[in-house]
């Protein structure tokens, strides 16, 4: 049961190719999010090994920026488009009704254009940064769990908000604190294994930063969505690299 939920989180968040056939229904799906964070760190081994693999042929800019288009890739750009969408919802200025309306028009606004052109300037500056500081292997094998453990939150603590059904429905129909708390303490373990207290303290920081940002958005919308737990792993994610640049920096 927790290897089919693993696999088919795997198959919903990458793109990675992986062909068996799962029977799985709304449960799975929701329960599995408390997978997000593993399937998280599979991407960060990728991302690992992309980037030690360029840093022998290119310089650490041109690097940064491969990564990210790498990254952008291997997740089928699915939290990147959660974030647009939201932008184009929440920054709208209009009552929930009308925000949750512009979020599921497939046509992308300027605040979503805005949006995810400004996270992925500040993701290629601030690896590029991280790569200068030689601390780069342990900030992306980390870096995807702390963006998906905002999705983990964020579906275990929220409601939906919409009235009918919607792709984030079954995680926050089925997540709850059960799942958060079975699942924060094997992810801050393995953060710890990877970058000792400075890898803990990420996680803390990773945990209350997505609790804010959830909570911020619930005040806009009364709930959450699929579109915002993309966005909360998004920004979860810049957020990391944040701070990770400033413990390293000290």
């Amino acid at each position: 049961m927790l290897i089919k939920r693993f696999i088919i989180t795997l198959q919903f968040m990458t793109t990675i190719p992986i062909k068996t056939k799962i029977d799985a229904d709304a449960e799975d799906y929701g329960k599995g999010i408390v997978f997000a964070p593993l399937v998280g760190l599979v991407i960060g081994v990728i991302l690992t090994l992309i980037c030690r693999g360029f840093l022998l042929i290119f310089p650490p800019f041109l690097t940064a920026v491969l990564i990210i288009i790498s990254y952008i890739i291997l997740t089928g750009g699915l939290h990147l488009d959660g974030l647009g969408d939201t932008f184009d919802g929440v920054f709208s200025n209009r009552p929930k009704e009308k925000i949750l309306e512009i979020m599921r028009d497939s046509c992308h606004g300027t605040n979503a254009l805005l949006a995810v052109t400004s996270i992925i300037i500040l993701y290629i500056a601030l690896i590029y940064s991280i790569i200068n500081q030689g601390t780069e292997i342990k900030a992306l094998l980390l870096m995807p769990v702390g963006g998906r453990i905002a999705s983990l939150i964020g579906a275990g603590i929220s409601e939906y908000a919409r009235s009918g059904e919607g792709m984030g429905k079954p995680f926050t129909d089925y997540c709850g604190k059960r799942e958060i708390i079975s699942g924060l303490p094997l992810y801050a373990l393995i953060s710890f294994i990877i970058a000792g207290l400075n890898g803990l303290l990420m996680i803390v920081f990773s945990s209350l930063s997505a609790f804010f940002l959830v909570k911020y958005f619930e005040r806009k919308i009364g709930g959450t969505t699929g579109d915002i737990l993309g966005a909360v792993c998004e920004l979860n994610q810049a957020l990391f690299l944040i701070l990770w640049y400033i413990i390293y920096n000290l």
